[in-house]
């Protein structure tokens, strides 16, 4: 008997014969062996995106079950258009040749002979019939939006998280634009956080916002079409609009007390009074409780460099609109109204807003 003989046998399948465009395929090609197998290879590498279809890797394993080495080659495809997909491949078998290993392990140089025979092998051809949707997006998800209270200040910033769960073609989805006449949109870049499975990409995905204006404004409605796997018809992720309340910024003649027994108190005059008060204060709770030494504020220090790594305002404008904190809404006015144009100014000032803070 050769001591180097092995049988093979392919197989193929697929976990359906009828799909809507982009919905998800699975594909399954299993090469068992008659032995363990040692001298083969197995190359298959099957075209992964084409006009037609798109298909991704999904599992590449081999095990040896009884002392017979199984080679399994799993995929998920989506076809992009309605049509008749014919899923037929070729894998190519490599054998190391015995005078290969002869060779090697008499220490022989021969030139005469080929290291590796390889065979082409058809597999079988795995067809579905694919079936048009109304829409690019396919699945099953659901909708989840939070927002802010819709009363803010002028310049603060209002935010609203948008995020999509489910199953589908979450690459479809794309990212959401809102144009709203005199106020200033911040828009993150979408977010997807998910993984390949049999049913296709399961996970979620993300995007936030934060609007910015001096007077009233409406945020408006958002449609996501998609087409719902399960229940074969299309369905409306619907994010609806939001009217925002914007109190008006106080101007400095604004804050002036009016005249009452021929006095007149100032802004500088009653920042001075809030001062003495609040020093008074400050130093009574000194003098009572003992302060222990602060850890370094890790969140402090990671925005600190956001800070310094902010290569112009607009970005500088988003990251502190994201970290959402009242102590830098002076800076955003003026970054707003060009007062502050400098990134460089802007930046030493709020490091040292931070640092005091």
């Amino acid at each position: 008997m050769n001591a180097y003989a092995t049988d093979y046998k392919w197989s193929s399948s697929v976990n359906k014969k009828e799909a809507f465009v982009n919905e998800a395929i699975y594909l399954k090609y299993v090469c068992e062996y008659s032995d363990k197998a040692e001298l083969y290879t197995i190359e298959f590498h099957p075209e992964v995106e084409n006009e037609f279809y798109s298909i991704k890797l999904f599992s590449q394993k081999t095990k040896l079950v009884d002392t017979k080495k199984i080679s399994t080659y799993e995929y998920i495809a989506f076809v992009k258009k309605p049509m008749l997909a014919n899923f037929n491949f070729e894998a190519m078998m490599e054998k190391t040749n015995k005078d290969s290993i002869e060779n090697t392990v008499l220490g022989r140089d021969n030139a005469d002979y080929e290291e590796f025979s390889t065979t082409p092998v058809k597999q079988k051809s795995l067809k579905v019939e694919i079936k048009e949707i109304q829409t690019n997006i396919s699945g099953k998800f659901s909708l989840e939006v939070k927002k802010d209270k819709q009363r803010v200040k002028a310049y603060e910033p209002f935010h609203l998280d948008i995020k999509i769960s489910g199953t589908g073609n979450f690459e479809a989805l794309g990212g959401i634009n809102f144009n709203i006449d005199g106020v200033k949109v911040f828009a993150q870049k979408p977010i997807n956080s998910t993984y390949l499975g049999i049913e296709g990409y399961k996970g979620t995905w993300s995007q936030k916002f934060a609007f910015v204006g001096s007077k009233d404004f409406r945020i408006p409605a958002q449609s996501i079409k998609y087409f719902d796997i399960e229940s074969k018809e299309v369905k409306v992720l619907n994010i609806a609009s939001i009217n925002i309340s914007v109190k008006k910024a106080y101007q400095k003649s604004e804050l002036l007390d009016t005249q009452e027994n021929g006095y007149a108190f100032s802004l500088d005059t009653i920042l001075k009074y809030i001062y003495f008060i609040l020093t008074f204060i400050t130093g009574f709770l000194l003098a009572k409780v003992k302060f222990k030494t602060k850890r370094r504020d890790t969140k402090s220090t990671q925005l600190r460099d956001k800070i310094q790594n902010a290569k112009s305002l607009n970005e500088l404008s988003m990251l502190l609109i994201l970290n959402n904190e009242r102590k830098f809404n002076d800076i955003l006015t003026k970054i707003d109204s060009k007062e502050l144009s400098s990134l460089a100014h802007a930046k030493n000032k709020i490091t040292k807003l931070i640092t005091d803070t």
